[in-house]
């Protein structure tokens, strides 16, 4: 229900949600392109030589606002869709991809405003589209760039998305106050293993994510870009686990970090966020250990079977959360600011109650 502290209702705030298309409204060159569409009975979303599951009528607009009604859920942050990052594409497909998912989310933001805080999709390899678009997006009122954590680059090699080749985008970002979400995505195509038992999801795109987060952290970027606010997606749980071997490294292999700052330096950093989609309450207790209750945010990832959904046995919107008072790693108090004052501090602005 309701988080209450001293008295007060606080609205829940998901800063990681996704939605779909309609098939009607996906552009008729993504499925002659095998780029992206969805079964007649859209019951699948597709890709060339991919399928999967769409696991609960929430992944549509007409049963999102119900759904997040009957979990109490009063706000949203929309997550561009991964298989809409456009790695690999050319310049022109890319710039087709990335404006049609760009402009539905302006539209469901500017359609329900109360309910929906909407991203938008930049491609890194092609830099210079990158910022038009980046400028487009922030005129339609968009304010949130996601990321993917590694990008398909212009010598055909993967580059991780906090590297220097994408500096031109965070200094744009830091103009514009604009906040960023890393998510990963395409660790099949980046890792030469056989897709079984779900690898890719559980075990890979965590990594790609700690792998962002060591380059982001190593090369400063959150003190460089000081007025952008960044996320990592699903608590860069790998990354938090990671940090003694980080900074072991540092210390033993000196040379092999030249210019680098130590992991030291910015394991904390003010305008970096973590949302909690981590599963486990022992995940969580590390990630709040690591970061401070006041870095993280509320994340569910909605509406798919990875997410908080209530759809999963066992499973509900919020659970870690809730656990994790219960269990007595986090207070009342900041369980309500994760949901809520958190979030806004990513965001860079806040919800107003009184227009839920």
């Amino acid at each position: 229900m309701y988080c209450l502290f001293n008295k007060k209702i606080l609205i829940k705030i998901n800063a990681h949600g996704h939605l779909l298309p309609h098939q009607r409204d996906i552009p008729a060159f993504m499925r002659e392109k095998e780029i992206f569409w969805l079964t007649e009975d859209e019951s699948h979303m597709c890709q060339k030589g991919w399928s999967r599951p769409v696991t609960h009528p929430s992944f549509f607009i007409d049963e999102k606002i119900p759904w997040m009604e009957t979990q109490n859920i009063d706000h949203e942050v929309l997550i561009t869709l991964s298989q809409l990052y456009a790695n690999g594409y050319n310049r022109h497909t890319t710039n087709d991809i990335i404006r049609f998912q760009n402009d539905f989310h302006a539209e469901i933001q500017a359609t329900f405003p109360k309910k929906f805080t909407c991203g938008f999709v930049v491609q890194p390899a092609f830099t210079d589209d990158a910022l038009k678009e980046m400028e487009r997006c922030a005129g339609l009122g968009l304010r949130v760039m996601c990321l993917p954590t590694h990008f398909y680059n212009r010598e055909e090699k993967w580059e991780s998305a906090a590297s220097e080749a994408v500096f031109p985008i965070f200094e744009l970002a830091d103009q514009l106050g604009l906040s960023i979400e890393f998510h990963p995505y395409d660790a099949e195509k980046m890792i030469a293993l056989q897709d079984q038992y779900w690898r890719f999801h559980l075990i890979w795109m965590c990594a790609q994510t700690a792998d962002t987060h060591h380059i982001f952290a190593t090369l400063d970027v959150p003190n460089r870009f000081t007025r952008t606010r960044f996320c990592f997606a699903h608590g860069n749980q790998f990354g938090q686990m990671a940090y003694g071997r980080r900074l072991q490294a540092y210390k033993g292999r000196p040379d092999l970090f030249p210019g680098a700052l130590s992991p030291e330096h910015n394991m904390v950093a003010p305008n970096v966020f973590y949302d909690t989609l981590v599963h486990d309450i022992w995940s969580l207790e590390l990630l709040l250990k690591r970061q401070g209750a006041e870095q993280i945010v509320a994340g569910l990832d909605d509406p798919y079977p990875l997410g908080e959904m209530d759809g999963v046995a066992g499973s509900y919107p919020g659970k870690v959360l809730d656990d994790a008072e219960n269990a007595g790693i986090i207070s009342t108090k900041q369980k309500c600011a994760i949901w809520k004052e958190n979030v806004e501090s990513w965001l860079g602005f806040s919800i107003p109650i009184n227009e839920l």
